[in-house]
C-alpha cells in the first residue's frame, strides 16, 4: 500500500494527425486493436499498486477522454495541468500529490504513450526497483538494452554493476545522461556496450526525491512543500503551476542528482514515434504492405495503410507512402518524410487539429 504509481498523460497530437488530434493524441487512440496505450499502462501498473494508488496528470483538452478511460480511478487522482511546464514541472506535481497522500511512499513514473508488449515482465522489473527505492538512497530508472543505434533516443551511460546479492535484476550506477546523439556517436554508445536507452520511467522514494530537489532544483522542491500544505489545492495547482519554469526532468535533478541507478530491461518497448513505428503492429500483407484494413494492391510495396472506417483500400503502382482516413481528413505523405507530419498540422482549419 505504499507504492503508487504517476501516469504522464499528456501531449500533442501533432505526430499521428489526422487520427491524432489535440483532444485526443496516441495515448488516447487505439492503435493496434489491444485498447488505447493510456489503458494498457493502466493496466500495466495496476498489476504493481492498488488502483487508489495510481495518479494521471494530463491536460485540459485531453482531461475528459482520460477520465472516461480511467473511470475506476478516484475521480481526485486524475489531474489536468493548466499549462504545459514539460517534464520536471509535471513530476514535481505528482511527487507532491502522492506526498500529501503519503510522504514516505514509493513511486514509480512511467509515461502513458510508450509500448510495450511484455507487461510481466514489466512488474517483474518495476517491483523489485520499488522494493530497492525503499532501501537505497538513489534516483532509480529503467532503462531499455538498445537493439540498434537509434539516434532519435536519450541515452543513459553505466558505471559498475551494483553488488547487491538481493537482486535478480542486473542494476548499475549511473555515469551520465546523454541527450540525442548523432548517428555516428549512437553507433559508438551501442559497441561500447554499457548505454540504456532513457524510456522517461523512474523510481523514487518520495521523501527522498523532495531531499534531492532541495539540494539541486530549489524551486520545485519549494512548490511541492506549498502544495501539500495548501488547503486548497485545485487554486494551488491553478495558479503556481503555470509559474514553474518549463525544464524537463533529466535536466532539473537526474543529471545533477547525488545518486542515480539504472536497471537495463530486456522487455519489448518502442516509443511509437511515428506512423513508421505503427506500421511495425499493423497486420503484415504482401510486398512490406501494413495495413489495418482490407488491402488491394497492384505494383504497390512498402506502404502503411491505416483507416478508422474499415474500408477497402486500393493501391496501384506506389510505394513508400503513409495513407491515413478518418473521413473528416486524408493525409498521403511519403515514408521519409514521417517526421514532417506534424509540420502541416499548423495549417489546417482549426477544426480538424
Amino acid at each position: 500500500m505504499s507504492n503508487y504509481a504517476l501516469i504522464l498523460a499528456g501531449g500533442s497530437g501533432t505526430r499521428f494527425w489526422p487520427l491524432s488530434r489535440n483532444a485526443k493524441p496516441k495515448q488516447l487512440l487505439n492503435l493496434f486493436g489491444s485498447g488505447t496505450m493510456l489503458r494498457q499502462a493502466i493496466d500495466r501498473v495496476k498489476g504493481l499498486v492498488p488502483a487508489e494508488n495510481i495518479f494521471i496528470l494530463t491536460n485540459h483538452l485531453q482531461e475528459a477522454e482520460v477520465r472516461r478511460q480511467a473511470a475506476e480511478l478516484p475521480a481526485e487522482n486524475i489531474v489536468a495541468e493548466p499549462a504545459r511546464r514539460d517534464t520536471a514541472p509535471a513530476v514535481a506535481l505528482g511527487v507532491g500529490l502522492i506526498a500529501r497522500r503519503n510522504p514516505q511512499a514509493n513511486m514509480i513514473i512511467i509515461p502513458s504513450d510508450s509500448l510495450i508488449l511484455e507487461d510481466s515482465a514489466f512488474r517483474s522489473l518495476a517491483a523489485e526497483a520499488l522494493s530497492l527505492a525503499a532501501r537505497e538512497k538513489a534516483l532509480i530508472t529503467i532503462g531499455i538494452k538498445p537493439t540498434w543505434a537509434c539516434p532519435s533516443y536519450g541515452y543513459i551511460e553505466r558505471a559498475e554493476k551494483l553488488n547487491n546479492n538481493a537482486l535478480t535484476h542486473n542494476c548499475y550506477e549511473v555515469v551520465r545522461f546523454r541527450e540525442k546523439p548523432d548517428a555516428a556517436t549512437a553507433a559508438e554508445y551501442l559497441a561500447g556496450g554499457n548505454f540504456s536507452w532513457n524510456a522517461g520511467i523512474f523510481i523514487w522514494n518520495v521523501d527522498y526525491v523532495r531531499h534531492q530537489l532541495s539540494a539541486h532544483s530549489p524551486e520545485l522542491a519549494a512548490f511541492i512543500t506549498q502544495l501539500i500544505q495548501t488547503p486548497e489545492l485545485p487554486s494551488f495547482i491553478r495558479q503556481q503551476f503555470p509559474a514553474l519554469t518549463p525544464i524537463s526532468i533529466d535536466f532539473a535533478l537526474l543529471e545533477k542528482a547525488d545518486r542515480v541507478l539504472n536497471f537495463e530491461a530486456g522487455f519489448d518497448w518502442d516509443d511509437v514515434g511515428s506512423w513508421i513505428s505503427v506500421g511495425k503492429y499493423l497486420p503484415q500483407q504482401a510486398n512490406g504492405n501494413a495495413s489495418n484494413s482490407p488491402l488491394s494492391q497492384e505494383q504497390a510495396k512498402n506502404n502503411i495503410v491505416f483507416t478508422d472506417s474499415g474500408k477497402r483500400v486500393a493501391l496501384v503502382g506506389v510505394q513508400d507512402l503513409i495513407v491515413v482516413d478518418t473521413g473528416d481528413a486524408l493525409l498521403v505523405a511519403h515514408r521519409a518524410e514521417a517526421d514532417k507530419i506534424k509540420n502541416i498540422v499548423s495549417a489546417l482549419p482549426e477544426d480538424l487539429v
